[in-house]
């Protein structure tokens, strides 16, 4: 099974990161992706820019509309991400009880829809090209 932890923070927590040296925080989060990879768990794993830098698609109208920054209005934003293989739910829940966030920051989990989920589409001509694109991606 495959999840997808989410970083997210307010900007409270932001701001009490920015008490925290650089090198202890990368100390502390390279430990935490240390212990992934050699649980051989990790499959993805990336920090997002601020979300100033970002831009949002719209496709509430027939002709999709783009805008700069995050959503209006969020009090948390996705700060960046891990996609880790494990055996169960408890296991991913494991994992993100041992991530060194702190005060304000939250992980949410949620599990990511592998081809296997729609075996009942099996013969859909999408579903077989999606089979052939993973075996290219080395993902199958």
């Amino acid at each position: 099974m495959k999840f997808m932890f989410i970083m997210r923070a307010t900007e409270e927590a932001r701001e009490a990161a920015m008490d925290i040296p650089l090198e202890e925080m990368f100390n502390r989060m390279g430990a935490y992706n240390e212990e992934l990879m050699k649980a051989g768990a990790v499959v993805a794993a990336e920090g997002l820019a601020p979300a100033e830098e970002g831009f949002v698609v719209d496709f509430a109208e027939e002709t999709p509309t783009a805008t700069d920054g995050a959503y209006c209005g969020t009090r948390e934003q996705f700060d960046g991400f891990w996609i880790v293989r494990v055996a169960s739910k408890e296991e991913a829940l494991e994992w993100a009880k041992r991530c060194p966030l702190g005060p304000g920051m939250k992980l949410e989990i949620r599990r990511v829809q592998e081809l296997e989920d729609f075996t009942d589409l099996a013969d859909h001509e999408y579903y077989q090209k999606e089979a052939q694109w993973r075996r290219e991606l080395g993902q199958a």
